[in-house]
């Protein structure tokens, strides 16, 4: 059983912490109704004394507990912080202490927007990447010089490390968690309460190729680049072994250890996200795709399409088609 915090702070948005409480509980009642059966983790708002507090906009948040009632966590959330986001992190010492202590215990800890002030100052960053809301960029930058920031990204992940640039990508990354927690099948139903996208939309993918491709192993950096620029090709595991000068066996097993999936997994990752972007950006046809991307097979790319992403390439095309006329009317 996991257990998730989800911390109440003075004049945060009240959205950063509903919103992963209501996606987290859809996900609970989904589960439920699937299994028959009690729910298998344990989620609570907690504040640094357990008092209620306001938020932004007037709502108030009765947490159910003190830090002090939380001796070990598996999963803690910080909410985006309103105005000045170190004036907050300076007045609440205990919620930085506590982080530390949660984190050196094994916990891993998202911040939304502002709230990675909290994770800055813990120097829990340090050395690490790390993005926060674009508006306190340079004064992010200035404050904690030691932390690598971000600022195309609005989804990092580093060392059980989250942080998202604005309350928008939290709903990205907490499919990234339900998922985790809970199934595949119950962060798909979940990501079609909550988005328009399909469970993997363009953020939550980002989040996953990040954690695949930010590892040590400098051979295999340059294979997944190598892969990138050709995925088009005809590509078998002997002759991309033979091609970098390494044995197949060593090969599969360096590259399994260093981005947690197969050089094939990796290449079809790629191409996918490829004919996402076709789908998206051109009138070319289905076949034309399939064929642009490395598959001489329709049907056998239609069908992984699907079976990746629980929906087909055409009805891809026609929702994220959709979505985008309809931003772009808006700005009219």
């Amino acid at each position: 059983m996991k257990h998730v915090t989800l911390l109440a702070i003075e004049s945060a948005l009240a959205s950063s912490i509903t919103i992963p409480l209501e996606m987290i509980q859809a996900a609970e009642v989904i589960q439920r109704i699937r299994r028959r059966r009690k729910d298998e983790h344990r989620f609570v708002v907690a504040s640094a004394d357990g008092q209620p507090l306001p938020m932004v906009g007037g709502i108030r948040v009765q947490p159910e507990h003190s830090l002090a009632d939380i001796a070990h966590t598996d999963l803690i959330f910080i909410p985006a912080l309103w105005g000045n986001p170190n004036a907050v992190v300076q007045a609440n010492p205990a919620i930085t202490a506590w982080l530390c202590t949660q984190y050196a215990q094994g916990a891993t800890i998202c911040s939304v927007g502002t709230g990675s002030y909290f994770l800055a100052e813990a120097g829990l960053l340090d050395g690490r990447n790390a993005t926060t809301h674009w508006y306190y960029f340079d004064d992010f930058r200035k404050r904690y010089p030691r932390v690598t920031l971000q600022r195309k990204r609005f989804i990092t992940h580093a060392d059980r490390l989250y942080c998202t640039g604005s309350v928008n990508a939290v709903r990205d990354v907490m499919l990234h968690f339900v998922e985790r927690l809970f199934t595949p099948a119950v962060a798909d139903e979940v990501s079609h309460h909550f988005t328009h996208e399909l469970k993997r939309s363009y953020e939550s993918m980002l989040l996953a190729s990040e954690e695949k491709d930010t590892h040590h192993d400098e051979q295999i950096i340059k294979i997944q680049e190598w892969l990138k620029q050709h995925y088009q090709n005809e590509v078998t595991l002997k002759t991309l072994a033979a091609k970098f000068d390494i044995s197949v066996r060593s090969f599969n097993r360096r590259f399994r250890l260093a981005a947690g999936q197969t050089p094939l997994q990796y290449l079809q990752e790629v191409r996918l996200q490829q004919a996402k972007a076709l789908l998206k950006q051109s009138n070319l046809s289905i076949a034309e795709i399939a064929y642009a991307v490395g598959y001489q097979d329709t049907s056998h790319f239609s069908t992984l399409f699907k079976r990746v992403n629980a929906i087909t390439p055409n009805e891809y095309r026609h929702l994220v088609r959709t979505k985008l006329f309809n931003v772009e009317a808006e700005t009219l």
